[in-house]
């Protein structure tokens, strides 16, 4: 890239640029992940709680409810790890779908 500054050297430019990728390479990082939470409430029924484990995050019903128990148990579960976006989503749709079904349920992210 930087040999279209300096046409007079393509050869030598070319060599220390491809060795300035190669050097970094092994350097790139992986995007961070984020937890996202399930918090627990005195007022939310635990039936629905299991629902949106299954519904939104793919769980069996067993799997949803061991977590819901660990919510329910604990005052907070990680019910999955993922990218910024994917995390940002699901907690968006967690909290919709959880107000327009008139519960408190909380759902937010952290990052790993």
């Amino acid at each position: 890239m930087s040999m279209a500054g300096q046409p007079g050297r393509p050869g030598d430019d070319g060599d220390g640029d491809a060795s300035v990728v190669v050097d970094t390479k092994p350097k790139t990082k992986r995007p961070p992940l984020y937890k996202v939470l399930l918090l627990n409430d005195d007022y939310t029924p635990m039936e629905f709680v299991v629902h949106v484990l299954e519904r939104f995050f793919g769980m069996t019903h067993a799997q949803a409810f061991e977590i819901m128990l660990t919510v329910h148990k604990k005052g907070v579960a990680v019910v999955g790890v993922f990218s910024h976006e994917i995390a940002e989503t699901k907690v968006g749709q967690v909290m919709d779908f959880a107000r327009r079904h008139q519960h408190p349920l909380q759902c937010t992210m952290e990052k790993e």
